[in-house]
């Protein structure tokens, strides 16, 4: 009897101390059920049944964000820069852009009051915006390209702010108040970042705020006009919740970044929340880059926001007085 409740105490024993190990005690918990994954946002339907991404848009909050990667991030991706890096990249951007608030008008002169405009307190997404090459830098000029710029590497034609004022032709079709081109009208810039999509069966109408242009995207693959715009000549189509839109036939005259008669950008209007949409573009141009580059930013809904006149010529006598400047310099002996 004793040898039975001997036997008896140490099995009870054995068992207590394996019970209350800490690692029996992980076994004897119930495995955690594996989280599930976080579902595509999945954006409502027009009454023809289109993805609905209509409604009013704004990058604002993409104000000083470069299109290359900086000198400072040498090295690394887009991806690889994390939040509390961007949080400081971002704050001595707007910190820089509050410093420079006189040069615009923050002394309540020059080009108005520091009301006008919407670059200040911007919360980029990322640290610049080429992610394609991951290097985040523009691919070479082709030789051709290089024979054909002559060196000049940046936009088409004079840009805004140089000094040859021989005539109005000598400014940009910025200064001129007549476009930014494509996709020059949607980037990021000190006012006039909204945008409104309206969708119909059959077409995307894509209005831009800058200089108020309208782009309007048939959905289908129907022959191309040939004829060339400032905005190009765009075919679309819906690839799941995605739109893709590629465009072609730019007018030289404002192509983007001195491309030649060969680009074709190829954008994606990616839905990815109620009030966000991922936009990219890939432009693929052999006559002027050894290979494409894709860049983009995220859109933000604003549907409170309205698109504002672009009044560009009412009461404005830039031209005028560039033009009378240049002529007035040059009598003073000036080149």
């Amino acid at each position: 009897m004793k040898q039975w409740l001997a036997a008896g105490l140490v099995g009870t024993a054995i068992f207590f101390v394996a019970a209350t190990r800490p690692d029996a005690q992980q076994a004897a918990k119930p495995a955690a059920a594996p989280a599930s994954p976080a579902r595509p946002y999945v954006p409502p339907r027009t009454p023809w049944g289109d993805p609905d991404i209509q409604g009013g848009w704004t990058n604002v909050n993409e104000n000083g964000m470069p299109l290359q990667r900086p000198d400072t991030l040498t090295g690394k991706s887009v991806d690889e820069v994390d939040d509390s890096e961007l949080a400081e990249i971002v704050k001595a951007r707007n910190e820089a852009a509050s410093a420079g608030a006189a040069a615009i008008g923050g002394r309540e002169t020059g080009a108005g009051p520091t009301h006008w405009y919407e670059h200040y307190g911007a919360k980029n997404s990322r640290a610049w915006m080429l992610t394609d090459p991951p290097d985040g830098r523009i691919p070479p000029l082709t030789p051709q390209a290089q024979q054909r710029l002559g060196g000049r590497a940046g936009g088409r034609g004079r840009g805004f702010g140089e000094s040859r004022a021989d005539s109005w032709l000598d400014r940009s079709f910025y200064d001129r108040c007549i476009t930014r081109g494509f996709p020059g009208s949607m980037m990021p810039a000190i006012y006039g970042n909204a945008y409104d999509i309206t969708q119909a069966p059959g077409l995307v109408a894509i209005r831009y705020e800058m200089i108020h242009e309208t782009r309007v995207i048939r959905l289908d693959d129907s022959p191309r006009t040939g004829m060339r715009s400032h905005m190009g000549e765009a075919r679309g189509r819906w690839e799941g919740n995605t739109l893709v839109v590629e465009t072609t036939n730019f007018d030289p005259r404002t192509v983007y970044q001195n491309g030649s008669a060969k680009l074709t950008m190829v954008e994606r209007y990616r839905p990815v929340t109620s009030n966000k949409i991922e936009w990219s573009v890939t432009l693929n141009d052999p006559d002027t880059w050894t290979k494409p580059w894709t860049f983009g930013m995220t859109l933000t809904a604003d549907p409170e926001q309205p698109l504002f006149e672009y009044a560009c010529h009412e009461g404005n006598y830039a031209m005028r007085n560039i033009l009378s400047a240049a002529r007035a310099e040059e009598a003073r002996g000036g080149k």
